[in-house]
């Protein structure tokens, strides 16, 4: 079973220097220091203007759980070094996540660099133990869903998005993790049965070009019967009525019925008649002009006339834009000659590794395209294989804490803070603001000074039209304390959160950026932090 699905520890699930790190804050007496750390990534993923935040619901249920077992601490003594206090590990049965708090962004929201998305706050020796496993759950969460975004985007509202990436991704937590967060991205169906199963993502499929080459003639169809949609009438020879239905059909697409392959129609058949009413095959096994569309159009006849719709094809090499058009027309003659309406709307459904590039090329060319299936550049996000999230100290013991680097980027900011998203008058976000926890919040209707983020001498002048916190206590005293949302509803909110977004900033390529600003006050504050570390 995967990790994170409620039935494994996690527990120690991370780096050991985490460990090492927690030995020397309770040996210098510091395990209990209050302390504050912020899950932030530098830079946006792919380029673009934004990410989606995921990942979530599984450190909530980390955090619910987390606590080390006896046979868990009897292997840290064995790994770490002999010097060790064994004290330690007596103190190490007392820890949980009983007094740590975590503020989030809601998962889904469209979320920008260098803004934290989760602040933790919590015991010193705790909250540093559990950085490697946020990062876990989070950084690859929110990649995919950001990628399936994206490829929602290039694809346009219309199309239907299936993700069957399982037998491409990283090992099974990340083929299940991929079906998950390019659902809540912005695919409609998984090919995945578990996360189907695990999440309740729709899951569809067609058949496999191996079903189909694994026929070579008519005889090897058993059984052959089927009985009418009615279930009032006998059973027929459906083998027998197809072969009556393939003469008219390759008359009418000019084709000769001696082109079309027998192995591929004892195929067709004998798939149709175990799945009456959801026939949908691959039409290029072998020739899809000459074989694959004239057999699927026989069988289709021969499904509708027992009162039954046959679903559609798929297409999985070729131009595939080409060829749905191609598909499409003939789809179309079939309907007008044999008066069968409901042949113009076949579902088309395409594979053959489809990547972001090929979903604008297809946008920009006549299709007749119905469903595209996604796999190996969806799951695996060739283009940018992680999100890069860290995880920093902002505060301990009251004192704001901040990381100095000669790479400016590099450099945190210190603080608890509030984050603000800002709105103008017609709704839609346009910057994001950090502010002191202390601070009052922005006036709505009211102009305010700002510093943009990464642009420390660069200030703006803003006026909100609306103004939202964008983080919620989720977790305290060792509870979850929001309700978690099913996935559908994720879902829905990461769709509207990405329409309120302007679209300059969700174009794919040459957005413009986002504004992350920081308030005066925190300006100052990290400025003079900055000048105090450098005279050290």
């Amino acid at each position: 079973m995967a990790l994170g699905c409620g039935d494994i520890s996690l527990a120690l699930l991370t780096d050991l220097y985490q460990f090492t790190m927690a030995y020397g804050y309770w040996r210098g007496g510091r395990q209990r220091d209050p302390a504050e750390f912020e899950l932030f990534f530098r830079d946006t993923p792919f380029e673009g203007g934004f990410s989606l935040f995921c990942g979530l619901q599984e450190v909530l249920l980390y955090l619910r759980d987390f606590r080390l077992s006896d046979e868990e601490i009897a292997y840290l003594e064995s790994a770490l070094p002999s010097t060790v206090d064994k004290a330690f590990f007596e103190y190490l049965k007392t820890v949980d996540a009983s007094e740590v708090t975590v503020k989030s962004i809601a998962e889904g929201s469209v979320v920008f660099a260098r803004e934290p998305l989760m602040q933790v706050q919590g015991p010193l020796l705790v909250v540093q133990l559990l950085e490697t496993t946020l990062l876990c759950l989070v950084n690859f969460a929110s990649l995919v869903a950001t990628n399936a975004a994206r490829m929602r985007t290039a694809a346009g509202p219309d199309k239907k998005l299936l993700e069957l990436g399982l037998r491409r991704a990283q090992g099974p937590n990340g083929g299940i993790s991929a079906s998950r967060y390019s659902y809540i991205g912005g695919f409609d169906y998984t090919s995945n049965v578990l996360a189907g199963k695990l999440y309740d993502i729709p899951v569809t499929g067609t058949v496999g070009h191996s079903y189909v080459s694994s026929f070579s003639s008519i005889e090897e169809v058993h059984p052959r019967m089927l009985e009418p949609a009615s279930g009032k009438e006998p059973a027929v020879d459906f083998m027998c009525l197809v072969e009556t239905w393939l003469p008219r059909v390759c008359q009418l697409l000019k084709v000769s019925p001696e082109q079309v392959h027998r192995g591929e129609l004892a195929a067709f058949v004998s798939y149709g008649v175990a799945f009456p009413l959801n026939f949908l095959v691959l039409v290029d096994t072998y020739c899809v002009k000459r074989s694959g569309v004239p057999n699927f159009c026989a069988l289709a006849l021969a499904l509708h006339q027992l009162g039954y719709q046959a679903v559609g094809v798929r297409l999985d090499s070729g131009n595939l834009a080409k060829q749905s058009v191609e598909i499409r027309s003939t789809f179309r003659a079939c309907a007008k000659h044999f008066n069968v309406p409901a042949f113009e709307k076949l579902s088309i459904a395409i594979s053959n590794n489809v990547s972001e590039k090929n979903l604008l090329q297809l946008n920009q060319e006549d299709n007749e395209i119905d469903v595209i299936g996604v796999g190996t550049n969806l799951v695996t996000c060739p283009l940018q294989p992680s999100l890069g999230c860290v995880y920093k100290l902002v505060q301990v013991n009251g004192c704001p804490r901040m990381k100095l680097s000669e790479d400016e980027d590099k450099m945190t900011i210190p603080g608890r803070k509030t984050v603000y998203r800002l709105h103008d008058c017609h709704g839609h976000p346009f910057l994001d603001l950090l502010a002191l926890e202390e601070e009052p919040p922005p006036s709505v209707g009211q102009e305010m000074e700002l510093h943009v983020l990464g642009r420390w001498e660069e200030t703006r002048k803003v006026t909100p039209g609306a103004t939202e916190v964008l983080h919620r206590v989720y977790f305290k005293d060792g509870q979850i304390c929001q309700p978690l949302p099913c996935i559908s509803d994720i879902k829905a909110h990461a769709q509207h959160s990405l329409n309120m977004l302007p679209a300059e900033h969700r174009k794919l390529h040459n957005s413009k950026p986002y504004k992350v600003a920081l308030s005066e006050k925190l300006y100052h504050l990290l400025n003079n932090l900055r000048r105090t570390s450098q005279l050290q």
